[in-house]
């Protein structure tokens, strides 16, 4: 079976969903949606893929010389799955759009978890959105924090979290926002990451807090794990080494720092750089007893690119087993676990 798959808004995450699902087997990518004549939609096309925006834009295509295939509500009836890869809070305002034509849609991060009633991880609950409607992949920092967590607490159970959330400013190619000369602090405590955690692992004791600061290559995280039991770091690097998409990086191998981390995702050569895996500092993990310390570099323009691939596999019932569809997603996407 191959599913056909409409992405809307072709923008940081929208891009890599297409060439991700471009590279599987068993799906195929029919349309992606821009709202003006960018140069997004122009490299869409250059692409291959087939563009499509609303019949009041259509006009600006035109004159720009950018040819459309249709319209959005044409690509929704066409598709057996859609994408929502638009800004944060406007996915909900599509919503209705796809239960009116009756498509599946898998929404991103930037929407609340109300909008799907469903938040997707790949190892922690892919049998929640099986045969799903509505699902939420959930965002960059919460997937780097799940993908560490969750096999933490399968092997020996967390008492509690404290994370510390070291946020990029902006995204590379964003000039409009972020601050330029600044740290600056998220005043509301907790911030809403341990929520949107609980939102997939709603047993767990998890606070958060976050600062902004002048950088956009990476997320990084500080983190204290209370275990319920006394760990040694060796258990603790064995149990990531065998859990999917984590990626051990070394101070003592001159990776310090989040740049040096994103230069060796250039040196993988993989499309637009992405380091799809979390980067765990391996001589960085600390144990004190049941205390777990660590530190992680999240990569936030792909590392739930490979989950939303997951997320169209268990909603289409494509395939039952999770630690399957990974396998055949890393396979096609050249991530090594």
């Amino acid at each position: 079976m191959t599913v056909k798959v409409g992405i809307n808004g072709y923008g940081t995450i929208g891009k890599r969903a297409a060439t991700a699902i471009s590279a599987q087997d068993d799906m195929e990518v029919i349309g992606v949606t821009k709202t003006r004549p960018s140069f997004e939609a122009s490299l869409a096309l250059e692409r291959g893929f087939l563009l499509y925006t609303d019949p009041e834009k259509m006009g600006a295509f035109k004159e720009a010389g950018i040819e459309v295939a249709g319209s959005i509500d044409e690509l929704l009836d066409a598709a057996d799955i859609i994408i929502d890869c638009t800004p944060g809070g406007v996915g909900e305002k599509y919503r209705p759009r796809y239960e009116k034509a009756g498509v599946k849609a898998i929404f991103q991060g930037g929407e609340d978890h109300g909008v799907a009633g469903i938040s997707f991880n790949s190892t922690a609950n892919y049998d929640e959105s099986w045969g799903a409607q509505f699902s939420r992949v959930v965002s960059c920092n919460t997937t780097g924090l799940l993908r560490t967590l969750y096999p933490l607490d399968k092997e020996f159970g967390i008492k509690e979290v404290f994370a510390v959330l070291i946020r990029r400013a902006a995204d590379p190619g964003d000039s409009k926002k972020g601050p330029i000369n600044a740290i600056e602090p998220s005043l509301k405590l907790p911030t809403h990451h341990g929520p949107d955690v609980q939102s997939v692992m709603p047993w767990l004791d998890i606070q958060t807090m976050a600062v902004k600061v002048p950088t956009t290559v990476m997320h990084l995280h500080a983190n204290k794990i209370e275990l319920n039991e006394k760990v040694s770091v060796e258990d603790v690097l064995a149990i990531w080494d065998k859990a999917p998409r984590i990626r051990f990086v070394r101070g003592a191998d001159d990776i310090k720092s989040t740049a040096q981390v994103m230069e060796l995702a250039r040196d993988l050569g993989r499309s637009r750089s992405d380091l799809f895996e979390i980067a765990v500092w391996e001589d960085g993990v600390k144990t004190v007893d049941n205390s777990l310390f660590y530190y992680q570099a999240i990569h936030q323009e792909s590392d739930v690119v490979p989950e939303i691939v997951d997320c169209v596999r268990s909603m289409c019932k494509m395939e039952k087993d999770a630690m399957r569809s990974i396998s055949k997603t890393n396979a096609a996407m050249g991530i090594p676990k």
